[in-house]
């Protein structure tokens, strides 16, 4: 039975309340048969409540880029969520009592100059960036114990929660990032390694992937948003304490600590 519109509010305002609250609740798929449609439904209703409370949309991001984790959920495509202005993190301490079972991700971000308007390609990806920047993206489930399905994971905002950003932009212009290089330590030793091709063969193909799939969504990557592409490497455990640092080849280097929860 199709779930009703009463049933996706109250499902949003559980993960709401868990967001408040850093008490995670039992996946809905355990309760409700949701469709795909269904969750991209409820993770709106969920961001609405958060721009309720004052934060603003900047950009968007992309999840479930790397073939092993589609494998792990059974699906055969990324999923989105979207950036806002309060997950930035200013002075680099990834405040630890606001989360719940966080992960860290390092990425490539994309800063755009023009909207993207579909029909769109990786070429138009990267025609209409300003400049490319290292990102490490925490994220974290209100979902008891990650036990989620893709449903699960779309209606909580993609598993997102926090994001840092490099200092220095660079221009794609001469960089091929499916070859860019990445290192990522947890208190000195390595955590994982990649390169920009774990991504989808090349990040601006996820990026170009998600603006052809907000068409259906009716919305639209935008002038001036930042759009982060999709983990290089598998998610890194994080714990109160710990100091992270990721050497991209040629994008910048990022350090950021965990607070003492």
């Amino acid at each position: 039975m199709p779930v009703s519109e009463e049933e996706k509010e109250n499902i949003a305002i559980s993960l709401y309340e868990a967001f408040d609250s850093s008490v995670p609740i039992d996946r809905p798929t355990g309760e409700y048969n949701l469709s795909i449609a269904d969750a991209y439904d409820i993770q709106s209703r969920f961001v609405d409540h958060r721009i309720s409370d004052g934060a603003t949309v900047v950009g968007h991001k992309i999840g479930l880029t790397s073939e092993g984790i589609q494998n792990q959920l059974d699906v055969d495509e990324p999923d989105y969520g979207r950036l806002l202005d309060t997950m930035y993190i200013v002075d680099g301490t990834i405040p630890m009592e606001d989360l719940i079972q966080p992960r860290i991700e390092p990425e490539i971000g994309f800063l755009m100059e023009r909207d993207l308007t579909p029909p769109v390609t990786q070429t138009d990806v990267l025609a209409a960036t300003r400049s490319v920047i290292p990102v490490l993206e925490i994220i974290d489930s209100r979902i008891r114990e990650w036990d989620i399905n893709i449903q699960d994971t779309i209606a909580d905002n993609a598993s997102s929660a926090l994001y840092v950003t490099g200092d220095a932009t660079t221009s794609v212009d001469g960089i091929d990032l499916s070859l860019e290089g990445l290192k990522i330590h947890r208190n000195g030793e390595l955590a994982g390694s990649g390169a920009g091709a774990a991504v989808l063969n090349h990040p601006a193909r996820a990026v170009a992937w998600l603006a052809n799939k907000l068409e259906g969504y009716d919305q639209r990557i935008k002038a001036g948003q930042l759009v982060l592409s999709g983990s290089i490497t598998p998610a890194v455990g994080l714990h109160p304490g710990a100091t992270i640092t990721a050497e991209f080849a040629s994008l910048g280097t990022i350090t950021i600590e965990a607070s003492d929860k």
